[in-house]
């Protein structure tokens, strides 16, 4: 019987490559492009006039990451005091939005609660809420005279003034523990300087304004995360649950080694998301403080921003954006390397 034209193997491969064209053009013209003209203005001294090809831009090679990396200055230092406070950022929302996202999962996965759809959708809700809206509430509400230090005043308590206040919560934890003065820091901290900040400043801890977005963004992003959750437990095996729970083991046990190994594709799946969006934040710091108190709020996306639209500086706004992306990249590595599966000894 002859071959219809349609299952000609030579046709086939024309004809697939026909139906990807389109998409390899608009992701080539939209996306490969700009990040090429990008990694082009890290490496020029581009003013934002005109084209970044013409004439006035000249190659300046690696001089925008060194001035970032290596070259002492007012630009090493902010880039360095970005990525500590981004580090307490991610140290601080990963996990907890992971934790909350998973506690919120097994709560509503209940077959007992009643309502199921209504605390799902509620849970969920933050999530689809404008992150720029939410920001200019809870900026509200964490003002001086806002909701939270009224209620901390009701309660007998004299509430910070969350967005002025520079001070890390680790240097006020040790103020009210008697560990140390921070209007007289130790000096074997002070004189130690690491990528051009003292170690004083590294263990400052997150400022109290960034504690507040910090807990606003772990509201807004766990209802996110706790869906991807939801799906991974109503893909648990059932009769997995019922062999361990006949075996006479607890609820807690059960949880323990049945239901979080089922879970361990999707946590790694979850915390990378988390590592990549906390590491990339911005709408918040824009809204809320802009790098205030201090520059305790100060990250890289927007240290970016401000150099290339606020200071015309763009071959290094451009620069930090390809750090970051170096960044996240490695960390993302090193996160599938330990919270991959591994195979029993």
């Amino acid at each position: 019987m002859a071959r219809s034209r349609s299952g000609d193997p030579l046709r086939q491969p024309v004809a697939g490559w026909l139906f990807v064209t389109p998409m390899i053009v608009i992701l080539g013209l939209f996306l490969l492009v700009p990040i090429g003209m990008a990694l082009w203005v890290s490496v020029s001294n581009w003013t934002g006039r005109g084209t970044p090809f013409g004439g006035a831009t000249d190659f300046v090679g690696a001089r925008n990451y060194a001035d970032l990396l290596t070259t002492p200055g007012l630009a090493r230092r902010d880039f360095m005091t970005s990525l500590r406070n981004t580090c307490f950022y991610v140290l601080g929302v990963v996990p907890l939005q992971t934790a909350l996202a998973l506690l919120l999962a097994v709560l509503v996965n209940q077959r007992w609660l009643k309502g199921r759809s209504i605390f799902r959708a509620a849970f969920y809700f933050p999530s689809v809420v404008s992150s720029v809206a939410i920001s200019l509430v809870f900026l509200f509400l964490f003002a001086g005279s806002g909701a939270v230090n009224a209620v901390l005043a009701w309660l007998g308590i004299h509430g910070p003034n969350w967005f002025a206040d520079p001070r890390g919560l680790i240097h006020l934890a040790g103020d009210g523990l008697g560990l140390w003065d921070s209007a007289h820091p130790p000096a074997a901290l002070t004189n130690t300087s690491v990528v051009n900040l003292s170690m004083w400043e590294w263990i400052a801890g997150p400022s109290v304004a960034l504690s507040a977005i910090m807990l606003q963004v772990i509201w807004t992003t766990a209802g996110t995360f706790m869906l991807i959750f939801i799906a991974a437990l109503q893909d648990l095996p059932t009769e997995l649950d019922e062999a361990a729970l006949v075996d006479g083991a607890t609820a807690r046990q059960r949880f323990r080694h049945v239901t979080i190994p089922h879970l361990r594709p999707t946590i790694l799946l979850v915390v990378t998301l988390g590592t990549i969006g906390t590491w990339q934040v911005f709408d918040q710091m824009y809204v809320m403080s802009q790098g205030k108190p201090g520059k305790t709020t100060l990250t890289p996306a927007y240290l970016s921003y401000d150099a290339a639209f606020g200071q015309q500086k763009w071959g290094q706004g451009a620069a930090m954006a390809f750090l970051l992306f170096v960044l996240i990249f490695g960390l993302t590595l090193l996160q599938r390397r330990v919270l991959r599966d591994r195979d029993p000894v």
